[in-house]
């Protein structure tokens, strides 16, 4: 992870920078702006600062206008899918991550179940109860372990 103070989020380029860099008029840049295309970061005097990342997403703006001619409520809408995608598979990670976690305590509690049973058999068959296991919490899971004689 970058802990660069200027990566690619950082708002830094004025607009005639940003145009610059992008091949845009600062004027298409506004427009851009206010249809919700590019969003940059503001100065506390209003002015309008880009970052490497806006500069990037206005290119491709540019790209899919003039080389897939989509016209601008088709690219917004583009680009509001794509930001929903990333936000989904970051959500289904998240997801797959709680799977795992629940998958393993599950199992974890299907072998615990499976040793008090076979001391709880162990001890009917003995004569003696089984209450020589304590409950520890261990995570989320409670382990049982064997108590010491001592």
């Amino acid at each position: 992870m970058s802990t660069d103070p200027f990566g690619d989020d950082t708002p830094v380029y004025v607009i005639s920078v940003a145009a610059q860099l992008s091949g845009l008029h600062p004027q298409t840049l506004r427009t851009y702006d206010r249809l919700g295309l590019v969003s940059p970061g503001r100065t506390a005097g209003r002015g309008r600062r880009y970052s490497m990342r806006d500069i990037l997403m206005l290119r491709e703006i540019q790209r899919l206008s003039q080389d897939e001619g989509i016209n601008l409520s088709g690219i917004k809408h583009i680009l509001e899918l794509q930001r929903d995608n990333v936000r989904l598979r970051e959500e289904l990670g998240k997801a797959h991550a709680a799977l795992e976690e629940l998958a393993k305590e599950l199992e974890s509690t299907r072998s615990v179940a499976a040793r008090l049973a076979q001391h709880r058999r162990h001890g009917e068959s003995t004569g003696t109860p089984g209450n020589d296991l304590v409950p520890i919490r261990h995570t989320s899971v409670v382990v049982w372990r064997e108590r010491n004689s001592d």
